[in-house]
């Protein structure tokens, strides 16, 4: 393995300690100075108050960063135990900075207790990474990415992983990520409330009339959220029998992860509750849309996929909020599902739109390597 490897673990490992970072500092209001010093937390006895699910997050919380981290490392080139020790010190010190940055915040209170169950989480996953090294887990994963993806692939298999953790939080729709511009209306009408441009932008920050999507759109944006993932997976693989059955895999994904959501806010006995006469029809659909457009070669795809990001996007955009959407919501900005709450939440609302960048540098890729190809070779057709 040379020196240098491009890893889809390392930006999950980074996305996952951007997460990390969001749950541990969340809501990131009221922040002031304390009135001790930022390290004192680290000399006060074992906390009056625990609970064993709080000790078990803290440990459980930092073992996938550990283990994506411990296997992007050894990935690029670094010795197993060189890349377990930047591990935890790496999980160690990304703790120790965020339980400082607790003092700064009313709601938050550091813990030198925390900071020893997540460097010891980091550790664990480390040593899990390890163990995974050593059997040889690795190379096998590398030699079936090899076949079933191309070189440089890693932020689109990245995408792919995160899609159905996106789709567990609440959506106006099945499969209907990126809904941002309600935020953008919150953000400017607090921005500018009181001043002379509350009156300017009122029209732009009105919601939607509607109180549900008609059939149709809600047609439309099911099957554009099945496709999209679809075309990102078809940007890195190559034009082949395999590309049916990631299409399989995304509905089958799709399907899981909304009946999930829905039995996460509703409960059990409600999981298909979001099933509607549209939506088998929206199911098919995209997956026939998929299967015909399995030929295309990967920057076609690539460009088929930013069209289809950008209409589910607006369709997105423009969907009203329902009574059971808006319940379902306000369940999970009161802290019904704060565990889940970083994760799901930006992912579902930013996919899309990362998902549109990647899928734009991968057609500029493949225009700066029009030229010469890669190392000098000529260009393949369809590449």
């Amino acid at each position: 393995m040379s020196p240098g490897h491009r890893s889809s673990a390392m930006p999950l490992a980074a996305m996952m300690a951007a997460l990390i970072a969001y749950a541990s500092l969340y809501p990131f209001t009221g922040w002031r100075v304390p009135g001790v010093t930022p390290w004192s937390f680290l000399a006060l006895p074992w906390p009056p108050y625990w609970t064993g699910f709080d000790l078990t997050a803290n440990l459980l919380g930092y073992m996938p960063l550990g283990a994506l981290l411990f296997g992007g490392l050894v990935r690029s080139g670094h010795r197993p135990l060189r890349a377990f020790a930047w591990t935890v010190a790496a999980g160690a010190a990304l703790s120790l900075t965020l339980e400082v940055l607790q003092n700064y915040l009313p709601h938050r209170i550091p813990s030198n207790l925390d900071l020893g169950l997540n460097t010891a989480g980091a550790l664990l996953g480390a040593a899990f990474g390890w163990g995974v090294h050593r059997l040889g887990m690795v190379e096998r994963w590398q030699a079936v990415r090899e076949r079933w993806f191309i070189a440089h692939s890693a932020g689109g298999l990245a995408l792919l992983l995160l899609w159905p953790v996106g789709l567990l939080f609440p959506m106006p729709a099945p499969l209907g990520m990126g809904q941002v511009l309600p935020r953008l209306r919150e953000a400017v009408v607090a921005a500018v409330d009181g001043t002379p441009a509350e009156d300017w932008v009122q029209v732009w920050t009105r919601p939607a009339v509607n109180a549900l999507l008609s059939p149709g759109a809600e047609f439309m944006l099911i099957t554009l959220g099945l496709l999209a993932p679809c075309l990102v997976a078809y940007a890195v693989s190559p034009a082949a029998w395999r590309r049916v059955v990631m299409a399989a895999g995304a509905a089958l994904l799709g399907f899981a992860a909304t009946t999930l959501s829905t039995a996460l806010n509703f409960g059990p006995q409600h999981a298909l509750a979001w099933l509607t006469p549209v939506t088998p029809a929206a199911f098919v659909a995209g997956f026939v849309l998929a299967l015909l457009l399995m030929r295309l070669p990967r920057r076609a795809a690539a460009g088929v996929g930013l069209v289809v990001l950008g209409a589910l996007v607006a369709l997105v955009a423009d969907a009203p909020a329902d009574p059971y959407f808006a319940d379902s919501l306000q369940g999970w900005e009161q802290g019904r599902f704060i565990r889940f709450h970083g994760a799901a939440q930006w992912i579902g609302w930013l996919w899309p739109y990362v998902a549109m960048l990647y899928l734009l540098a991968r057609i500029g890729a493949r225009e700066r390597s029009a030229d010469a190809g890669p190392r000098g070779e000529a260009p393949q057709p369809g590449s």
